[in-house]
């Protein structure tokens, strides 16, 4: 292979410099103030501060409403990874058979990308209203007292299935492009080799969209964590009693509400380790298991 060679030393620096500035300032002196913020009890007005130790991190671990607001998370963002996955995986399968009308089943299908996630959550607002809400009056014929302004279980519901419609498309796009990118000679000796259609698609079709999974469930847990802010805000704001807030949003409710800098840095340094945490496990664990 050819290495490419600059005609001047400081050009490859020039090149990567908006980069590297970008990666500093929205990053790095961002983290780096949470860090120290950290370690600070600073008055809600910003005009003193004095040093707290780790007063700050024994707080929000031994609160009740954290420990509340971490359950939820997790189980926040594992069901909407796996039902966003596996609606999306299923939609693409049936794309991928189809032959006549395929553009307009994709663009069907793919035109819920452009909506905002706070538009999302809006939308899901109206549809689970109590006044003029279909889908709440059509659970609510169903015998089920629905009630997501009193009831966490019904207010998680909604969040959840929002999240879940604004992201199914996203994985259907990636999910389609990885079956459409399997070899066709690869699909017919497969369809030879095994009549079962359910069979086929778990020994052959799953293996070769691994790759692809991989990186879609990295983006899923990414945006279950910190893109679905816009549908909580908009939908529940947390409530009620704090059930549905993840841990991004009550980094918000603290820091920016409640005035508390030194708390809600703390639970950014906490929820910091938990994502790198997170991704160490996914690439060190899960990409062992996946085959290029």
């Amino acid at each position: 292979m050819k290495r490419q060679q600059f005609d001047y030393i400081s050009l490859p620096y020039l090149l990567i410099a908006p980069q590297l500035a970008i990666i500093m300032i929205f990053f790095v002196w961002p983290a780096a103030q949470a860090i120290y913020q950290s370690f600070m009890l600073e008055d809600p007005f910003g005009l003193s501060s004095q040093f707290a130790g780790f007063d700050n991190f024994r707080e929000v671990l031994s609160s009740a409403h954290y420990a509340t607001s971490a359950v939820f998370t997790l189980v926040f963002s594992a069901l909407v990874a796996f039902l966003s996955m596996a609606i999306a995986l299923l939609l693409a399968v049936k794309a991928d058979g189809i032959i006549h009308g395929q553009s307009a089943y994709k663009i069907m299908l793919t035109w819920v990308y452009a909506v905002a996630p706070a538009v999302a959550g809006m939308i899901g607002t109206f549809l689970f209203d109590r006044s003029i809400g279909s889908l709440n009056h059509l659970l609510n014929a169903t015998g089920w007292p629905f009630n997501p302004q009193l009831d966490v279980f019904d207010a998680s519901f909604t969040v959840i299935l929002v999240s879940v419609w604004k992201q199914v498309s996203v994985n259907f796009i990636y999910f389609l492009a990885g079956l459409q990118s399997i070899p066709r000679a690869v699909r017919e000796a497969a369809l030879i080799d095994c009549r079962n259609g359910f069979r086929r698609f778990w020994t052959v079709t799953l293996p070769l969209l691994a790759p692809t999974g991989f990186f879609v469930l990295v983006i899923n847990i990414t945006y279950a964590f910190f893109d679905t802010f816009g549908v909580i805000d908009t939908m529940t704001r947390g409530a009620p009693g704090g059930g549905t807030a993840t841990l991004v949003y009550k980094v918000y409710q603290d820091g920016f509400l409640g005035a508390d800098l030194g708390g809600s840095s703390a639970q950014s340094v906490i929820l910091m380790i938990l994502v790198l945490a997170l991704t160490v496990v996914q690439f060190r664990v899960l990409e062992k298991r996946i085959h290029y």
